[in-house]
């Protein structure tokens, strides 16, 4: 029987007039029916939203309470990994030994994370005396009020953990509004919030297109900030949305990851790290490694090995511990992905490796793309400069590392970058990148108390880390005064106090 997952608006698990179905991208199965919001559903959502906050439901719960709670979904969500890892694979085709580690294994340790630094934020501090005046200071860190929180379809569980776990952590009411290609398991999140005790109105899940739905929430006339991940094209339009009304926006967006190759470095190891940078989660990731930036005298050495070692990885299927590859997620974003293979050999790069739709009775059904390397390229090159968003490595060679690095930071985007190579040297070009993210001699290492986040046009602010709950806050300053009678204020400098007893 195929699961059915509804809205979950106000504490109440609600349907709309329409579904919609969620097919494997490997086998074009139905995994699950979906209700498929609205625009109405999102004034619910939000008003329900709203109203909890100002009644005060969950913002003046205290933190060490607010924090348990987080740490109880935690729990939940450990003790279903292995069910909820399937399910990932199953709705969007990344791989099982992906979702468990990092879909699932991640989010929960997040949430964690979150609930312990929640008992040592600063929700209240005293700052030093204000002289002459005299006066004390007061900051006061509050919940913003309602959060519209906007997640794509890789990685869906733990952009929304990034962002649900800070903003209740901080007493705001959330609505949530997953990607329509991989809803269920930010539904299952609010399934286990729920379980735990959230009280209803609080985080609230709508479900539909990102258009109308997505964007009306984001511009929603309550909404006081938005959190946001996907393509950088929707994040533009998020912030100038936030214009009319000067709401609060992070935005996590495209990325064209530079992975530079010192001379110095462990060959077979950059080589393996190099795949794994590009390739890990089908290559459908925004910090992905998507440029390979090799010294031009070991060109031969480099791609031969390249070559020989990605010719080894398993494309196949996503609940099968043995593969490294799934599909994609849609015929539309394969076709696209095609359709780059087309412009980069129109531009004049070389195909290494792969370069097509695989054929053969296994791939008969869903959304394949072989793993594929390009050789031959410039950083001009359309394929060099887009965000492809699949198993698809760019190979460009450079003379000196001032070249490397120029390479590297000529790009739109500066989410992440990666140097292989010894240790000084590598740190030394890590801190000459433009990127929020830099890896040395290693690639998606991503833990919860590290930043996350990006420069230029990869987006603003970050997720995760010791800050993150700052992202959730205003920041309140109260003055006391510790003067006593007027003829000790400061404004009597400027007020006569005779005048005032008149």
């Amino acid at each position: 029987m195929t699961n059915h997952y509804s809205m979950y608006i106000d504490g109440k698990w609600v349907d709309g007039d329409e579904v919609y179905e969620i097919r494997s991208p490997a086998t074009e199965e139905l995994v699950a029916t979906v209700a498929k919001g609205t625009t109405e559903h999102v004034d619910a959502a939000v008003a329900a939203a709203k109203g909890t906050f100002e009644q005060g439901i969950w913002r003046r719960t205290p933190p060490k309470e607010r924090a348990a709670l987080i740490n109880t979904v935690a729990e939940r969500l450990a003790a279903r990994t292995d069910e909820l890892a399937a399910l990932q694979s199953r709705e969007n085709g990344a791989t099982i030994r992906i979702t468990g580690a990092l879909h699932v294994g991640l989010s929960v340790g997040q949430l964690q994370y979150l609930a312990a630094i929640v008992d040592q934020y600063e929700w209240e501090t005293t700052g030093p005396a204000i002289e002459p005046v005299p006066a004390a200071g007061i900051v006061v860190r509050e919940p913003i009020g309602v959060v519209a929180a906007i997640v794509p379809w890789n990685i869906p569980l733990l952009t929304a953990v990034w962002k649900v776990g800070p903003a209740l952590a901080a007493g705001n009411s959330v609505v949530l509004k997953p990607d329509e290609h991989a809803p269920v398991l930010p539904l299952e999140l609010a399934r286990e919030f729920e379980a735990a005790g959230l009280p209803p109105g609080v985080l609230n899940v709508v479900t539909g297109d990102g258009e109308p739905v997505g964007a009306y929430l984001s511009g929603h006339p309550d909404v006081r900030k938005v959190a946001f991940t996907g393509s950088t094209a929707v994040g533009k339009s998020i912030l100038r949305q936030s214009a009319d009304s000067i709401r609060r926006v992070t935005l996590e967006l495209g990325g064209k990851g530079a992975n530079v190759i010192l001379d110095d470095a462990d060959i077979d190891m950059a080589v393996d790290g190099a795949l794994f940078a590009c390739m890990a989660n089908n290559g459908e990731a925004c910090e992905a490694g998507t440029r390979l930036l090799i010294p031009a005298s070991r060109r031969d050495e480099i791609v031969g090995k390249l070559v020989e070692r990605a010719a080894t990885l398993r494309l196949g299927d996503p609940l099968a511990a043995t593969t490294h590859v799934g599909p994609i997620i849609s015929a539309t974003q394969r076709d696209r992905i095609l359709d780059y293979f087309r412009i980069g050999l129109e531009e004049g790069a070389t195909i290494a490796l792969g370069g097509r739709a695989p054929s053969g009775p296994e791939f008969n059904k869903g959304y394949w793309i072989e793993p594929t390397i390009f050789v031959d390229v410039t950083n001009d090159m359309r394929i060099a400069r887009d965000e492809v968003f699949g198993p698809v490595l760019v190979v460009l060679t450079y003379d000196s590392v001032d070249e490397a690095v120029k390479i590297a930071n000529d790009t739109n985007y500066g989410l992440s970058a990666g140097i292989w190579g010894s240790e000084e040297r590598a740190l030394e070009v890590a801190r000459r990148l433009d990127a929020g993210m830099v890896w040395v001699n290693n690639w998606h290492v991503i833990h919860p108390a590290y930043p996350f986040g990006g420069f230029k046009e990869s987006g603003l602010g970050r997720e995760g880390g010791p800050h993150s709950i700052d992202e959730y806050v205003e920041e309140k300053f109260i003055s006391l005064d510790r003067s006593g009678g007027i003829e000790n204020k400061a404004f009597a400098i400027v007020i006569d106090p005779a005048q005032t007893r008149n």
